[in-house]
């Protein structure tokens, strides 16, 4: 049980440091002309392949760009572009105003609007992927990173990047439907463990609180995780393959060593969970890194936001850009949505209170949950595997997207309400 929670706790740590990283990511790029008009040219296009199909110059332009026998669609529509945005603004209030990465919810509320699995996976890298690059390559906060350990992390990255590309695209071709059945059999384990620890941690901050505790947040903010190691990183480090590389000189007397294969096996495992679920995959750099190699959390930090940066652009080009698994207009609306979410979310934060954004956090993540499971009927039915009347399926399946929809919407409408009814007091204005 302590193992679950300790795992729990790690999984939340990689997730607000993904946060804190987009919100960086968001402020240079909103902060600066160039970058936004940056921004502007990588939106152009969507407005001039709108205009080409409304006059019906798409009919002669080359199949390469797509048309009906493109995995991916390759048409402007204005309606799936608005969609995106609105999924972006979601994600973006979740990072910024919970403080926890928002990019979980991105492939099921894309995969509820009707996209294929593996094409939401193939977008939301590419977004992941976009931002980062329009935000800064390297991030400016990396001064406790090993540049060894990440550089050998990230090659094993990549390797599993490229397993998770060839077994998504592999389960693809054998069937679209196995395929969504396999991603989101995925991320249902994924957010029902996260889901049901955030509610966990929730109900007991909660209980704290009441009863007057003042450390209710210290396990899950605390930065000395990984200076006093367990038995499982003591042995690995004693594990004498070289090359050895060297990592943490600033948090021990002569820092620590452990061989390359402890580093590209933690680095396959995190790329093959990038390269099927189209996250960046610090939900599990932290548990892999603290937990297990007993690196620091302040280099896991720097670690995990180099890592991010390089596997989800080698996944999305090389895995599914190339092979035409990626919605170029979904991506873009992405972008402008969290770009807007994160900086109004991170506001709120000024005005609420933590507790109460914990709840939302857990409640996100298991709607989340709960879109996906009730989905998975409809998809096993497809399948004949599972025996349910076809009403029955597409029934739970429309519970799963109404409940979704319904706590992510209602999580948004209350963000935009308090940012509306405190402007005066974020802006540092006396209130009547």
């Amino acid at each position: 049980m302590q193992f679950f929670r300790q795992l729990g706790s790690f999984m939340m740590m990689g997730a607000r440091a993904h946060a804190q990283w987009e919100l960086d990511v968001s402020r240079t790029i909103l902060g600066s002309k160039k970058r936004l008009i940056l921004l502007g040219l990588m939106i152009l296009p969507i407005f001039i392949l709108g205009m080409a199909y409304a006059s019906d110059i798409s009919q002669v332009l080359p199949e390469i760009l797509g048309g009906k026998k493109a995995y991916s669609p390759s048409y402007y529509s204005l309606g799936i572009f608005l969609v995106s945005i609105g999924i972006g603004l979601m994600a973006g209030f979740i990072t910024g105003c919970i403080g926890a990465g928002g990019g979980f919810i991105i492939a099921p509320a894309l995969m509820s609007a009707g996209i294929k699995g593996i094409l939401a996976v193939g977008t939301d890298l590419f977004h992941i992927f976009a931002k980062a690059i329009m935000g800064s390559v390297i991030h400016r906060k990396l001064g406790n990173v090993s540049v060894a350990l990440a550089l050998v992390f990230i090659v094993g990255a990549m390797g599993g990047a490229t397993a998770g590309g060839l077994l998504n695209r592999w389960l693809y071709e054998l069937n679209p439907v196995l395929s969504d059945a396999f991603i989101t059999t995925i991320y249902c384990l994924m957010l029902g463990f996260l889901g049901s620890y955030a509610m966990i941690d929730y109900l007991k901050a909660t209980r704290a609180a009441k009863k007057g505790s003042h450390g209710a947040d210290q396990g899950a903010h605390g930065g000395g995780e990984g200076v006093d190691m367990g038995n499982l990183p003591k042995m690995l480090q004693s594990v004498n393959i070289p090359p050895m590389i060297r990592f943490d000189h600033g948090v021990t007397e002569g820092g620590r060593a452990i061989s390359w294969v402890f580093l590209v096996l933690s680095g396959a495992l995190v790329g093959l969970a990038a390269g099927i679920m189209g996250v960046g995959g610090g939900f599990l750099t932290f548990p892999i890194f603290v937990y297990m190699l007993g690196v620091s959390s302040a280099t896991t930090v720097g670690t995990d936001i180099f890592q991010i940066i390089f596997t989800a652009g080698y996944a999305s080009i090389t895995q599914y850009a190339i092979y035409g698994f990626i919605f170029y207009t979904l991506a873009m609306g992405m972008l402008l949505g969290s770009l807007l979410g994160i900086q109004i979310g991170a506001m709120v934060t000024k005005v609420v209170k933590g507790i109460t954004i914990r709840g939302f956090y857990a409640l996100a993540v298991l709607s989340g949950f709960v879109n996906r499971i009730f989905a998975l009927p409809a998809k096993l039915r497809s399948m004949e595997v599972l025996d349910i009347s076809e009403g029955l399926a597409s029934g739970l399946e429309t519970f799963g997207i109404w409940a979704f929809f319904v706590v992510i919407g209602g999580f948004g409408l209350w963000v935009i309400t308090v940012f509306v009814q405190n402007i005066k007091v974020l802006k540092g204005e006396e209130v009547a």
